[in-house]
């Protein structure tokens, strides 16, 4: 492959719900273009693009694949995405570097919950869209009823620009209403030309001039001339609607079936002939001319070659064997190869001008996000808005000897994937792995054992309780006098312990006359301080309360600051019972994203959760529900939100406070605590 100039570059986002066909749809492409000799299919796990061993298992795209091509002289990158919301975060990196996004919908199903998604998104970046009804060999296909579900739930202007001939076992051809040409097709991905069926003509007409009017609508000019009565010439037509597509006021919609190689070669003449380039897409036109910048929008972690990043140039030229600067990181990166790839094939390539995509391997430093330019250009990229993870469970290892491994293995797929988390919870001693849903996390957990040879197995994440006192108690004492030859050990105590809501902790001293000298008072505290991490319920951190040393006493020959630090724990152990100890658990501030269909389920649901409506505000087409929720009922939100809202609802939360645990729960997390520890034991 040669290096192509920025007027001759397609940078196509495939995207789509589960199960439209992307996959399927690129494999077309792909063969269509010369590129590939036969036709893959995803259930023979023979594909181009879907090429991960989780795909071919699966059956699904897991991660964006990069497969570039060439049609008429122009390259075409295409970035196949993921259609599961599960690898959502796939689909924000490939929609920040496309400069039109192909959208693929299933003839039978039409506009579906991550169509809408998308689209939405797309709206808000103001990105060009070009549609495919694909699957029109399927049962019940019906092109007519999924471009009125497009016109019905999506924006802009949706235009059809070709018209199926047949449908389901019979479709085998398309008109094209620009042409205003019928082709028909063999059965090999061959079409040859054939009259407009005389059944079609009503259709072609009606939606023949629904073209001109959109075309028309590209430009003012055209405009004018449409609205004074006048024809526009077919060179018109074709510069308005390329118009109308750049500045993503129009959408075209084209007819296809992957699995039988029909209208791939006129939907890559419509890529190559309307699409715009990175040129027609920059708000500076003199980018090509500017120092380089590049954006790196996606990492993959390889066992073997370690990272290899995926990039797009933003301005000038990306040079091979050169040095570059990562201006996130203020690093210097020594640049090898490049390559543009066809899913797994890499290709070198020298450079790679303004708005092209490609490939570079063995960065030391560089992770998604980042932008590498030149050290003194100033350039600093726009990132990626990634979505927040929010289904997290605990991770162990299986076996003691993969310990070490996990935390380097786990770390190297943090680089890789910017939606998950990891951290390690002080307070449970868990481990927890946060992700976008069930998918992704079972996919991690399969990429360690694959990739790192790490075997991990998944726990329920434990909820970080705490404990504290609701009552005080005054001179509760403890003494430590142990006498086994030579020295003893003395110490002994008086204190108070109060509530103490404005802080964790705070410890306080009023001892009269010496009857603990002051060399052990640091002594007492640390005895409290030890104390408290494991409260007297259930084992829990104690918390919001303060102590006084009061009073005590000491020996001048048996005392120490081990003494009195064992008395002042015993001390304080007498205390807590003394003072109505209970059990907290942390509430946290959540924020849910719904339509206003399913207000009533969500808010139905979170007062099954023993959630608190703080209030609800409009958010554009959603609702923002604000609420506060106990922890121990969120862990799992994701799945119910999900299951709730078909998928159209999304959240966030951060921690808000502790609030004492209704009794009844208290007893049973308490119950259960004790069973553990006596498991343990």
């Amino acid at each position: 492959m040669k290096v192509y100039p920025s007027q001759s570059i397609r940078n196509i986002g495939i995207v789509s719900h589960q199960g439209a066909g992307k996959t399927s749809l690129t494999e077309s492409l792909l063969f269509n273009t010369g590129a590939t000799s036969r036709l893959g299919k995803v259930d023979e796990g023979n594909t181009v693009a879907d090429y991960h061993p989780e795909e071919i298992k699966r059956k699904i795209t897991v991660n964006t694949s990069l497969v570039a091509c060439e049609w008429r002289n122009t390259k075409i990158n295409l970035l196949d995405t993921p259609g599961f919301s599960d690898f959502f975060g796939e689909v924000k990196g490939t929609l920040r570097v496309s400069d039109c996004i192909l959208m693929v919908l299933d003839a039978v199903a039409g506009v579906e919950v991550s169509t809408e998604i998308i689209w939405e998104l797309a709206d808000q970046m103001d990105l060009p869209r070009v549609a495919v009804i694909n699957k029109m060999d399927r049962e019940n296909a019906d092109f007519l009823k999924a471009l009125d579900s497009m016109r019905e739930k999506l924006t802009k202007q949706i235009v059809p620009i070709q018209l199926p001939i047949g449908a389901e076992a019979s479709f085998n051809g398309m008109v094209d209403l620009i042409e205003m040409k019928a082709y028909k097709y063999d059965g090999s991905g061959k079409a040859s030309e054939i009259p407009i069926p005389g059944d079609l003509m009503s259709e072609v007409e009606t939606y023949r001039e629904m073209l001109i009017e959109a075309a028309a609508e590209g430009e003012d000019e055209l405009t004018m001339k449409y609205l004074d009565g006048e024809q526009l010439t077919d060179g018109e037509i074709v510069a308005g609607l390329k118009a109308g597509i750049t500045a993503a006021k129009v959408v075209p919609v084209l007819c296809a079936s992957a699995l039988k190689n029909i209208g791939a070669d006129r939907l890559l003449n419509v890529l190559v002939d309307y699409v715009p380039s990175p040129l027609d897409r920059a708000e500076d036109k003199n980018a090509e001319s500017k120092p380089m910048a590049t954006l790196v929008f996606k990492t993959m972690a390889d066992p073997y070659v370690g990272r290899i990043n995926f990039f797009k140039v933003g301005q000038g030229t990306f040079k091979g064997d050169s040095y570059a600067f990562n201006a996130t990181k203020e690093a210097e990166e020594k640049i090898s190869q490049l390559f543009t790839m066809q899913g797994k094939t890499q290709m070198q390539l020298p450079e790679f001008k303004f708005g092209d995509i490609g490939v570079v391997a063995k960065l030391a430093q560089t992770n998604t996000g980042d932008t590498l330019t030149t050290k003194d250009s100033g350039v600093v990229l726009e990132g990626i808005d990634f979505p927040i993870p929010t289904l997290t469970v605990a991770i162990e290892p299986k076996s003691k000897g993969d310990e070490d491994k996990l935390g380097n293995a786990i770390h190297r797929l943090l680089e890789e994937d910017p939606t998950l988390r990891l951290e390690k919870n002080i307070e449970t001693r868990q481990t927890l792995l946060t992700g976008m849903g069930e998918a992704h996390i079972d996919i991690t957990i399969e990429r360690l054992h694959r990739k790192f040879g790490v075997e991990v197995k998944t726990l329920e994440a434990k909820v970080p309780y705490r404990e504290t006192i609701k009552g005080s108690a005054t001179r509760v004492e403890g003494k430590h006098k142990k006498q086994s030859g030579g020295h003893g050990q003395y110490g002994h105590v008086y204190i108070d312990i109060a509530p103490f809501p404005e802080g964790d902790f705070e410890f306080t001293e009023s001892i009269f006359g010496g009857s603990v000298p002051r060399q052990y008072v640091p002594a007492v505290e640390k005895g409290v301080r030890e104390s408290m991490v494991e409260g007297i319920l259930a084992g829990y951190p104690v918390t919001n309360l303060k102590v006084n040393l009061q009073d005590g006493s000491f020996h001048p020959v048996d005392s120490s600051e081990m003494a009195f630090k064992i008395a002042a724990s015993l001390a304080f152990r007498k205390a807590c019972e003394q003072s109505k100890p209970v059990l907290l658990e942390p509430i946290m501030n959540v924020e849910i994203l719904v339509p206003d269909q399913f207000m009533g389920d969500i808010m139905g649901d979170l007062n099954s959760k023993r959630g608190r409506i703080l209030g609800m505000e409009k958010s554009g087409n959603l609702q923002v529900i604000k609420a506060n929720v106990p922890l121990s009922e969120m862990y799992r939100y994701a799945i119910d939100l999900k299951s709730i809202t078909q998928g159209r609802g999304t959240f966030t939360m951060g921690f808000s406070r502790y609030e004492e645990v209704p009794a009844s729960m208290a007893e049973k997390i308490i119950a259960a605590a004790k069973a553990e520890k006596e498991k343990e034991q």
